[in-house]
């Protein structure tokens, strides 16, 4: 029970990586909006920029200020999770 509060806490404090992990098979339906202007050509390696979970999400984070409607935070973490799983593979 305290490490429900206590989590709770954090998330609330806004602590990043704090917040439950996003549910990868609800990005894989997010990211179908994504491939609208771009095919996972982009995660490949050698090709794929991203070297880290959270620069991962940042760069997520990133496109989605320029994109409307905006992705909930909801929708961020399963986009992460699912570009994680299927391409990245980034240790939590």
């Amino acid at each position: 029970m305290r490490e429900l509060l206590l989590a709770a806490a954090l998330v609330a404090a806004g602590v990043p990586g704090a917040h439950a992990a996003g549910d990868a098979g609800r990005g894989a339906r997010v990211h179908e909006r994504c491939l609208g202007c771009h095919g996972t050509e982009l995660y490949a390696p050698g090709r794929a920029k991203v070297r880290s979970l959270a620069a991962l999400k940042r760069e997520v984070e990133r496109w989605n200020a320029g994109y409307n409607p905006k992705l909930t935070a909801q929708e961020i973490d399963d986009l992460v999770a699912y570009l994680n799983r299927d391409f990245y593979r980034f240790a939590p």
